[in-house]
């Protein structure tokens, strides 16, 4: 294929030809679908495949590597590993031998996040592969990020694989009998307008926690029937999986200048082409320097190269933009990663089709942008993918309440608003700004509740001390209509049939969601799909947990913009129990505070005034004193020896606060406590303020009455 790019002063062509020997494959699913384990399995076989190869060559060197504990590998973040979730996409490399022992593949495997805060990552990764392998719970058949992922892959033209994991479940087996996560699969592809090589997709069966993989559904149902055991040997393991990729994933595409002619192509060819590779990963290595994960989409590389920076550039830019002149570097590292380490390449270069990572490039790189070489440079930056807009926004301070500066070792909000711009670096999908309205305060765009919590989480256990004020939903003008439009979200909601009105009544009422389809099933649940504002569903997550008595398994994915739907309501009118004394909390006053409303502290804990230490059971908060104890006089009461017994207090994760807090209220987040409390501490500038915002409200109902 000869592809031309034009501009205001050159005209240049390049050819696409296929590197043999190498597959670059990513594995997108939906969230607990097994991705993360199914990637285990595969470093486990390649891993052996190795072993046995190098024992033929009396080499052991890489027997060492299937010795390693690979249970959920790659998911080495802390909060990963505390969550069960993957948040940040990971490419690892296996060395690859056939089972006959003949052929050696080089399969560079991205394992990326389930969670539709995290389809950011999924975006930026899918346009350095060639093909998914899409992982589905045969007991739950498609969900909602399966939904994005496949359309993010089918419309980037990638040739799918279709495992339906977990397949030895009992839950499976009845699915598997009638073919419904099949037939629902299908349904998919065609809705979303798959071509018919796409429609053609090889479908497998297995149990990445069992190890095994087959292509028959018969045998599939037998091991199923089987416990989970596969008595008769009939599956292979994870190698089948292997051996389907390299026949149905095509080897990558390399841009090849100057030569149209159909002639394979060695290694030594690759020396005479400029160098290109885009960044999907950027960060800092405290000996190393920059570095940046990428895919080489044509010549080579080598440790010493000069390499300039080429600027990614948007769809909308129509003028020609010089960056032959962009900072240069030279080359000081290249390395591959196995599992989750970084290995040096030996020998050390690369070609293009790899997938690898090199040190010592400009400072100024950031994700999306293009490496050439100085002296043979590319004639454009390379196109990728652009990336779906934020939906929400959250303020960052600095912690300005009484207890600041005694918990963290970092208070300034320049230093707050530096690690945030530091995150952009590698989180493409979160943006930041200087705010107009407070300038010690930064204004962080993002894709949902959870994105932001994991942020601040990961910055308080570096040892950050912040204010994060209520999340606004990014509004935006239509530039057709001329009218306001908001995100709108697709949400499907598995619960227990029983509960099924009260999600309905929750999501439809005044959230102003639609419901859109309800199936129930045998078992008893029922599946519900609205759509809805996207400021609907802020709040919805612990409101819907206790409704529901923790049945209800909520996802989401943004879907598009829509007009404007007007003032909507938040669920739960009830007020907060608000702190008026400073102290520690006792025990006695928190016993007889219970009665009032939930707590959320114990007895011990260090409150304020303006402090929210729990929810008020009636409309309107109340200002209570839990610091208050029990008189020490002479007095004789019959109540003396009377036991005291406290309900442990509620307690909530940062993002679960995001959706939870009122207009008026700030989370205060320091490295050993997550408080929530009123933007304004002093009780009677809130009363005035409430009573000046009930004078507006009434002046405007007269106003519209008198209309």
């Amino acid at each position: 294929t000869e592809i031309d790019h034009d501009d205001d002063t050159t005209t240049t062509s390049y050819t696409i030809k296929r590197r043999q020997g190498v597959r670059n494959v990513a594995i997108v699913a939906h969230v607990d679908h097994g991705k993360t384990t199914l990637v285990d399995e595969l470093l486990k076989v390649a891993a052996a495949s190795s072993s046995k190869a190098a024992a033929s060559d009396n080499n052991n060197n890489s027997a060492d590597d299937a010795e390693v504990d690979l249970n959920r590998l790659m998911d080495s973040g802390d909060l990963e590993k505390e969550r069960g979730i993957t948040i940040t996409s990971k490419v690892t490399r296996l060395d690859y031998t056939t089972n006959d022992g003949k052929e050696d593949y080089i399969i560079n495997v991205v394992d990326t996040p389930g969670h539709a805060d995290f389809a950011g990552e999924v975006d930026r990764i899918l346009g350095t592969v060639d093909g998914v392998v899409l992982v589905v719970d045969a007991g739950e058949g498609p969900k909602s990020q399966t939904k994005y992922v496949l359309s993010c892959a089918l419309n980037l033209g990638l040739k799918p694989i279709v495992v339906l994991n977990k397949a030895d479940r009992e839950e499976s087996l009845g699915r598997l009998e009638g073919g419904e996560t099949e037939l629902e699969l299908m349904d998919l592809f065609e809705a979303l307008g798959a071509d018919d090589n796409q429609m053609e997709y090889r479908t497998l069966y297995g149990s990445a926690r069992g190890g095994w993989i087959t292509e028959d559904v018969d045998v599939a149902l037998k091991i199923a029937s089987d416990g989970g055991v596969d008595k008769d040997g009939a599956s292979s393991n994870m190698s089948g999986l292997l051996n389907a990729i390299l026949e149905e994933i095509p080897e990558p595409p390399l841009h090849w200048y100057g030569d149209s002619s159909d002639d394979e192509k060695n290694l030594s060819d690759y020396a005479d082409q400029p160098f290109s590779m885009t960044a999907t990963t950027v960060g800092m290595d405290p000996y190393l320097g920059r570095t940046c994960t990428g895919r080489i989409y044509s010549g080579q590389i080598k440790i010493g190269e000069a390499v300039t920076l080429l600027k990614r550039q948007s769809g909308s830019d129509s003028e020609a933009v010089n960056n032959s002149n962009g900072p240069s570097s030279s080359v000081t590292g290249l390395f591959a990663n196995r599992g989750v380490s970084r290995v040096s390449l030996e020998p050390a270069v690369a070609y293009a089709g790899d997938i690898v990572t090199l040190a010592g490039i400009p400072e100024t790189m950031k994700v999306g942008d293009t490496l050439t070489s100085t002296d043979n440079q590319v004639p454009n930056a390379i196109d990728t993918p652009p990336l779906a807009p934020p939906t929400l926004s959250c303020l960052f301070g600095a912690n300005n309440g009484p207890l600041a500066g005694r918990e963290g070792t970092i208070v300034a909000s320049s230093r707050v608003r530096a690690r945030l711009i530091n995150e952009t670096d590698n989180n493409v999908t979160l943006t930041v700004e200087l705010c107009e309205a407070d300038a010690e305060k930064t204004v962080v765009f993002g894709r949902g509740e959870l994105q932001i919590g994991i942020l601040v989480e990961q910055m308080r256990r570096e040892g950050y001390e912040m204010i994060i004020t209520p999340p606004q939903i990014i509004t935006s003008t239509c530039p057709t209509t001329g009218q306001k439009i908001e995100p709108y979200e697709e949400v499907v909601v598995d619960v227990d049939s029983e509960y099924s009105g009260t999600v309905v009544n929750a999501l439809t009422g005044s959230r102003k969601g639609v419901l859109v389809e309800m199936v129930d099933d045998a078992q008893g649940k029922a599946r519900l799909k609205f759509e809805i504002p996207s400021r609907g569903l802020l709040g919805f997550g612990p409101e819907v947990a206790t409704a529901t008595r923790g049945t209800a398994v909520m996802h989401h994915m943004y879907l598009e913009d829509r007009e404007y739907a007007g003032p909507i309501g938040q669920g739960s009118d009830r007020g907060k129990l608000v702190c008026n004394e400073m102290g520690k909390a006792t025990l006695f006053a928190l016993e007889s505070l219970q009665a009032r409303g939930t707590l959320f502290v114990a007895p011990g804990e260090m409150v304020y005034p303006g402090m929210v230490i729990g929810e008020n059971a009636k409309s309107g908060d109340l200002e209570v004193n839990p610091v208050r104890a029990k008189a020490t006089n002479n007095m004789r009461t019959q109540a003396k020896d009377e036991k005291l017994y406290l309900t442990p207090p509620k307690k909530f994760s940062i993002e679960e606060l995001i959706g939870y807090m009122s207009e008026d209220e700030v989370i205060e987040v320091t490295p050993q406590s997550v408080r929530l409390r009123k933007s304004e501490l002093d009780s009677g500038v809130r009363e005035r303020a409430a009573r000046s915002r009930k004078k507006q409200m009434d002046a405007s109902k007269a106003k519209g009455g008198k209309k």
